[in-house]
């Protein structure tokens, strides 16, 4: 079997789910959604092979034209060393410079957040679905949770007609 072909079967392809930001598509209205890479440490990239991370608090912000991902958890991964990793630190976030300007100026303009959505892998590089948002108030929450209960309820109704219930 040749050399090239050998090492891209045994990269993971397609993308694999390592987290889920769930309460973030309910706590804020996501406007648009950009994929970004993401600067990690060997032992990151091995806990994180393991499934283990959490997006519950984390954030992007703009420091000095780079955008740096802050308060996502990866557990220090328990077979490292001393080269284990700080599991709350700032991470790198790797972006096209012309997509880092477009976010620098829609989040000074109209007040909105980066907020991380998810995080997997994809062909084997760690990535991060990134939203830009703004932060929904407690009455459109209300809302959103009314519409989705009605929503399910009309679905209900056309099930029970279709089967010939009603």
């Amino acid at each position: 079997m040749p050399a090239s072909t050998h090492a891209s079967s045994n990269r993971q392809e397609g993308r694999k789910l390592i987290a889920q930001n769930r309460k973030a598509r309910h706590d804020y209205a996501v406007e648009d959604v950009f994929e970004a890479g993401v600067v990690l440490t060997g032992t990151e990239v091995k806990s994180l092979r393991l499934g283990r991370a959490s997006l519950v608090d984390g954030f992007a912000t703009i420091d000095d034209g780079e955008i740096f991902l802050r308060n996502v958890h990866i557990p220090e991964y328990e077979q490292g060393s001393w080269t284990n990793h700080e599991p709350r630190r700032v991470r790198k976030l790797l972006l096209h410079r012309a997509e880092i300007e477009r976010l620098v100026g829609k989040t000074r303009e109209s007040g909105l957040t980066l907020v991380p959505l998810s995080l997997y892998f994809l062909q084997g590089k760690v990535k991060v679905e990134l939203a830009l948002a703004r932060g929904k108030r407690s009455y459109d929450k209300r809302q959103d949770l009314a519409k989705r209960d009605a929503d399910r309820e009309v679905a209900r109704a056309l099930g029970r007609r279709v089967k010939g219930i009603e």
